[in-house]
């Protein structure tokens, strides 16, 4: 009696698969015993086994695949990610995210796009990381931490100060700057601005030749070269506490002309009114502008009494004696911590001036007469000026003209000087002698911590042991920050030091 053993599978989109079992009679012809579903119909007849091994059992398996080729198993969205995508979408037009839970906010706003106008997320959004998606999209290189570590701070200024770039007088609507006040008066607190265009000059109408020869060239009217006044734009800005300013063009190229680079007197006028009423004010730049002395003092009479400016930089421009006279005046007349007035031309009766401000002076730090020509006569009065001078702590004399006079006077400053930390004489004619003099002075001096005589003319061996010495100082200087008595209170320091006793 032969057996014949047949398990058919099925497979269905919403059902498992059935399998059967039936024997074989002694005849060979297969049985139904009892009556089967309809389903099974599709169960194809036994097929007898053949060959050798014909008595084992054989399985045989058929899928039916669904014939829908768009049927998925994923899983429906759920509410709350519809919601959250149909806010996104319309979040120009309806901006919801306040009322939203704080893990659904998150998710808005990391779909939210950075072109969004600025009208409905100035206000709205203070999400970091939103604000650094904008300003990696405009800017590749983004250095956060010249803007207080604060994306949102970022992003304003920057955009403030591009607007400001590529504004052309006469012809750009002032509102373009001005619409912007509301939604960034509360996030910028710095504004540089490295170049202010002129207005665009048009050729002159041409003229008929009765007209041409009536008229006379001084009834030529010369062209308007004022700027972009930023009175009313600084007025708005109440946290505002750094100005630097260039007025020139960038990358003019074959369009280059002398007008482009004219700070004229009405610019000069405008810029003292704003920066004397802008109480919040610390730091003032005006650099590469070609201030003479006359703007200058236009400029420095406008911040005499100024509470809040701590450094003024007016560096690379042509201020002399006439306008270091007014800086001077202004050492005595302000909080000024920082004044530069790098690459002028200040001679000696300026730096005299200056010395007669220093020696009575209690609030700077820092000074900077680099790229000028005070020679030994005003680099001598400086000198004298630090013999009385305890605040001081950097001073740039660079590439002054100075000699062996000054670096005399300088080395009984360094012997008695306990403020200055950090001199600058190089590109000077100091000579052998005055580098031995130099030398002498830093035998006594522990403060100096740099002491730059580059090009100077002092012999090497003097250079090598006055290194030596500042090497020493630093030493010092880093061992006494590690003390303990460093970080304590004069008071505490003191009691400590009994108690050793």
């Amino acid at each position: 009696m032969e057996e014949t053993q047949i398990t058919s599978s099925l497979s269905f989109p919403s059902w498992s698969s059935t399998s059967t079992q039936d024997q074989s009679s002694t005849a060979g012809q297969a049985s139904i015993t009892g009556p089967q579903p309809s389903k099974s119909s599709a169960i194809p007849p036994p097929v007898k086994s053949k060959g050798p091994s014909s008595g084992a059992g054989v399985r045989r398996m058929r899928r039916i695949i669904a014939e829908d080729a768009e049927w998925s198993v994923a899983i429906v969205p759920l509410l709350t990610e519809l919601c959250i995508q149909h806010i996104v979408k319309n979040f120009q037009n309806n901006p919801i995210l306040k009322q939203l839970l704080p893990e659904h906010q998150k998710k808005v706003l990391n779909q939210l796009s950075p072109d969004l106008p600025l009208a409905v997320t100035a206000n709205l959004i203070e999400d970091e990381n939103y604000w650094r998606r904008c300003c990696t999209q405009r800017w590749p290189v983004c250095h956060v931490d010249e803007h207080g570590g604060s994306w949102k701070r970022m992003f304003f200024e920057l955009h403030l100060e591009n607007l400001l770039k590529h504004f052309i007088p006469s012809t750009t609507d002032p509102e373009v700057i001005l619409s912007l006040l509301p939604l960034c008066r509360n996030y910028v607190h710095t504004i540089r601005v490295d170049q202010f265009l002129p207005p665009v000059q048009l050729p002159p109408p041409l003229r008929g030749r009765d007209q041409s020869d009536s008229s006379s060239e001084g009834e030529m009217e010369e062209p308007a070269t004022d700027h972009y006044q930023l009175g009313d734009l600084v007025a708005g800005l109440s946290h505002l506490e750094e100005l630097s300013l260039v007025y020139g063009v960038k990358d003019c190229g074959m369009n280059f002309e002398w007008n482009l680079f004219l700070f004229t007197y009405r610019d000069c006028h405008s810029l003292a009114a704003t920066v004397k009423a802008c109480h919040t004010l610390k730091i003032f730049r005006l650099t590469r502008s070609k201030v003479d002395d006359d703007k200058a003092r236009i400029l420095i009479c406008s911040l005499l009494d100024h509470a809040a400016l701590e450094e003024l930089d007016l560096s690379h421009n042509l201020i002399g004696d006439r306008g270091a006279r007014a800086a001077a005046k202004l050492l005595g007349h302000s909080r000024l911590r920082v004044l530069n007035l790098a690459n002028n031309q200040v001679r000696a009766p300026g730096a005299q001036s200056l010395a007669h401000a220093l020696a009575h002076n209690s609030n700077l730090v820092s000074l900077n007469l680099r790229l000028n020509c005070i020679e030994d006569e005003g680099g001598q009065a400086l000198a004298h000026a630090l013999q009385t001078n305890k605040c001081l702590t950097t001073l740039h004399l660079g590439g002054n003209e100075l000699s062996e006079p000054t670096a005399t006077l300088l080395s009984q400053v360094l012997s008695i000087n306990t403020t200055l930390t950090s001199i600058n004489l190089s590109c000077n004619h100091i000579g052998l002698d005055g580098g031995k003099q130099l030398l002498e002075g830093m035998s006594d001096n522990k403060s100096l911590l740099e002491f730059d005589l580059r090009l100077s003319g002092i012999a090497q061996e003097s250079e090598y042991l006055i290194g030596q010495a500042l090497c020493a100082n630093r030493e010092a200087a880093r061992q006494r920050a590690l003390s303990p008595s460093h970080f304590m209170s004069p008071a505490t320091a003191k009691g400590h030091e009994n108690l050793a006793g």
